[in-house]
């Protein structure tokens, strides 16, 4: 079986909305993550992915888990961290160009949001709340 290791980040607003990214020809959302590049920590991935798909410099307040579940033929392994945003958005510069949208997810929106993961979908209603 292969393996691939990827971060994701956690990252919410002042007006407590979660920071989320739609894929082009997909009506699902996600929160922004990737896979980790030779030699990069988990950490710097985490930072590099949402600065590739939102635009958004952030850096990292912690660990929250690892997810380890397996996709088709894969062991799946992310990295969820807390971030803070550092000021405004620069745009999506995503090379693999995946992504077509970002946008801030309310908790109420969340409840009717189509996820790639719905699996995550407890965990970020229950961060949300806090």
């Amino acid at each position: 079986m292969k393996k691939w290791t990827g971060s994701a980040a956690i990252c919410l607003n002042e007006n407590n909305e979660l920071l989320m990214v739609r894929s082009f020809g997909s009506d699902a959302w996600a929160v922004p993550s990737g896979g980790i590049e030779e030699g990069e920590t988990p950490e710097a991935c985490c930072v590099r992915e949402v600065m590739e798909e939102t635009g958004y410099e952030v850096e990292i307040i912690r660990h929250l888990f690892l997810k380890e579940t397996t996709i088709d033929d894969f062991e799946v392994q992310t990295n969820y961290f807390k971030v803070k945003k550092i000021g405004k958005s620069s745009g999506i510069s995503d090379p693999d160009n995946l992504i077509e949208e970002k946008a801030w997810i309310s908790a109420s929106d969340m409840k009717n949001l189509k996820h790639v993961y719905p699996e995550d979908k407890a965990f970020l209603t229950k961060v949300m709340k806090r």
